[in-house]
């Protein structure tokens, strides 16, 4: 990591770099300073296509590093435009966030649970949630007639392609609606999320699914 101090200028003709975001001015240094020191790198950051190649494992090692690859910044960056969009969107349809507990009693439903020992009363344990299924039922009895949050979740289950042990999901709940009320809801949720994070404009309302066989829906 270095300092350099000095005044920005236009390249010199025939110096342009089109493929990069200065690639029209440079600085004419005056001073530089050496901040701190590294090591070579265990693989590169800058080139996208031979970071690909890079063993997993590898870059999961020095994530710290991994995460400066421009894909994976451009990943960040997306998640917390999704979360933002959502957030905005929902304030808009007049739902409260409201934060619920991580540490819960245990509340079996379809997966196992992760279970954290007590300090302060041994041999008994709390539960990671699942979902926050019971805090948002409370909360429609307690007269919050319209919940949501970005909940994390926990489930003690196998590895597979489309599940992990942890996971966010937007999680929301509505008092006195119609089926009508929550597609509308959700359309609106998703044409805002696709136009705020990648500028695309998605039609609504969804088309309905046509029904060939029983069970096997298709949506065209």
């Amino acid at each position: 990591m270095i300092e350099v101090s000095g005044k920005i200028r236009q390249r010199p003709a025939g110096t342009n770099n089109s493929k990069i975001e200065t690639g029209e001015v440079e600085v004419m240094a005056t001073g530089l300073e050496i901040l701190n020191q590294a090591e070579v790198l265990p693989f590169p950051v800058d080139d996208p296509e031979v970071a690909s190649k890079v063993n997993e494992e590898l870059r999961l090692k020095h994530r710290y590093l991994d995460l400066r690859r421009p894909e994976m910044a451009r990943n960040l960056k997306l998640r917390s435009k999704v979360a933002t969009a959502t957030r905005v969107f929902l304030d808009e349809q007049g739902f409260l966030e409201v934060e619920t507990p991580l540490l819960f009693k245990s509340t079996p439903e379809g997966a196992r649970e992760f279970l954290v020992p007590s300090r302060i009363h041994p041999g008994q344990f709390y539960a990671l949630p699942q979902s926050p299924q019971q805090f948002k039922q409370i909360l429609m009895v307690a007269g919050v007639e319209r919940y949501f949050q970005l909940a994390r979740c926990f489930r003690d289950e196998d590895l597979r392609a489309d599940r992990q042990p942890e996971f966010t999901q937007v999680d929301l709940e509505m008092s006195f609606i119609e089926r009508e009320d929550l597609y509308a809801l959700i359309e609106g949720l998703l044409k805002r999320v696709w136009k705020t994070a990648l500028n695309m404009d998605i039609p609504t309302p969804f088309p309905a699914p046509v029904v060939l066989r029983r069970h096997q829906p298709i949506w065209h």
